[in-house]
C-alpha cells in the first residue's frame, strides 16, 4: 500500500482535513478508495442531502466549482465538494483564484484520473503547498505480489508468496481487479483466515492440476510426462490458458531465473531476499539445466511470439504457436 495514501487515510479518520485535496494518476483503486471516502465518511448521513456535492468536469464550468465551494455549509460544520474527471473540465487551472484563498468551511477533492496534472500549473503547486497532492500512478509489475500480501495484512486475510505471485500472473497489475477477486472469495468463505490455493482455484478460476502457473515451472523441471500433459491439455482446451497470459506467465517465471543465475553461490538470506520465499529453493535449482544464456534466448523467444500473439506478423492460431513456442524452449 502506498504511505501517502494511508496517511491520507489516517487523517481522513480522525477528521483532519485539508482545504482543499487534488488526486491525479494512472491507477484508479486509490482515487477510488479516496473518492469513497470523502462521499461516505465526512459528513453523517442526516448532512450528506444538503452538503455532498458531486459534480463532473464535462458537465460544469470552473465558476460552478468556484461557486458551490464558497457557499455555506446547512445544518452542519462542514459541506464536501467533489470534482470528478477534472481533466474534462475547461478552464481547470483557473481554480487557483479559490485555491489560493479556498473556504475554511468546505473540503473540496479534485480528482484528475487516468492522467497527470502538469506539475507546472498554479493548481498543482497550490495543492502542494497548501492542500493534499497526490499522485496515484500504477505499480510496477514487480511490486504487485508485495502490494498484495500487504493489502492481505491490512485486512486480516493471510496471502502468502505463492498465492500472491499466481494472482499477479493472473490478474496482472490491475489493483482494482485484483481486490474484486480477493473480496468475491472472502464473501464466499466469510470464516477463513487465509487465502490458500485450493480457494484461488474454487473462486477465481484457476485449475488445480492444469494452469498456466505451474506450466514455466513444469517445463523448466524434470517431470516431462507432466508437462506433455499439460501440453496437450491446453492445446485442446486454448480458452483455459490464452497465449497472453502464458506468455506473461513465462515471462515472470523466466525472469526469476535470469535473476537467479546471478545469486549462484549466495547465501540462502540473499538469495530469499530477490526471489521470495516461495520455491527459491527450486528455481536456484533450476539454474544447473537452465544457465544464464539459456535462460536469455528463452526471453527473446517469448518477446518475438507474444507480438505474434497479438497477430503482428502472424496468421498462425495460438494452438500452433504454443507448440513450436514450447519446443523452441526445450531444445
Amino acid at each position: 500500500m502506498s504511505p501517502e495514501y494511508n496517511k491520507i487515510l489516517q487523517s481522513l479518520k480522525v477528521r483532519q482535513y485539508a482545504p482543499f485535496y487534488l488526486v491525479d494518476g494512472e491507477e484508479p483503486y486509490y482515487i477510488d478508495e479516496i473518492t469513497r471516502h470523502f462521499e461516505q465518511d465526512i459528513l453523517q448521513p442526516h448532512e450528506r442531502d444538503f452538503n455532498l456535492l458531486v459534480m463532473y468536469g464535462k458537465d460544469v464550468e470552473w465558476t460552478d466549482v468556484v461557486n458551490s465551494c464558497r457557499r455555506f455549509p446547512m445544518f452542519a460544520e462542514k459541506q464536501v465538494v467533489i470534482l470528478k474527471d477534472a481533466a474534462q473540465m475547461r478552464g481547470f487551472n483557473e481554480l487557483y483564484a479559490y485555491l489560493e484563498n479556498p473556504s475554511p468551511s468546505t473540503v473540496l477533492l479534485i480528482e484528475y484520473r487516468f492522467k497527470k496534472a502538469d506539475g507546472k500549473t498554479k493548481v498543482v503547486k497550490l495543492a502542494k503547498e497548501k492542500g493534499i497532492y497526490f499522485n496515484s500512478d500504477k505499480i510496477k509489475d514487480d511490486q504487485v505480489p508485495g502490494w498484495i500480501k500487504e493489502y492481505g495484512r491490512q485486512t486480516g486475510f493471510a496471502i502468502g508468496e505463492r498465492e500472491a505471485q499466481v494472482l499477479t500472473t493472473f490478474l496482472g497489475n490491475d489493483l482494482q481487479k485484483i481486490v474484486n477477486e480477493i473480496e468475491k472469495v472472502r464473501i464466499n468463505v466469510p470464516e477463513g483466515k487465509e487465502l490458500t490455493m485450493q480457494l484461488i482455484q474454487q473462486h477465481i478460476g484457476v485449475s488445480r492440476e492444469y494452469n498456466v502457473f505451474e506450466f514455466p515451472e513444469t517445463l523448466t523441471g524434470n517431470d516431462r510426462d507432466k508437462l506433455y500433459r499439460m501440453l496437450a491439455f491446453f492445446l485442446s482446451s486454448p480458452k483455459a490458458a490464452p497465449m497472453p497470459l502464458l506468455i506473461g506467465s513465462f515471462y515472470s517465471h523466466f525472469n526469476k531465473l535470469y535473476m537467479a543465475n546471478f545469486l549462484r553461490g549466495k547465501s540462502d538470506k540473499e538469495v530469499t531476499a530477490v526471489l521470495g520465499y516461495w520455491r527459491a529453493k527450486e528455481t536456484m535449482a533450476a539454474t544447473q539445466q537452465w544457465p544464464l544464456a539459456r535462460v536469455e534466448r528463452c526471453l527473446m523467444l517469448l518477446g518475438r511470439y507474444s507480438t505474434m500473439a497479438v497477430g503482428i506478423n502472424n496468421n498462425t492460431d495460438d494452438r500452433e504457436l504454443l507448440k513450436e513456442m514450447v519446443g523452441q524452449m526445450l531444445e
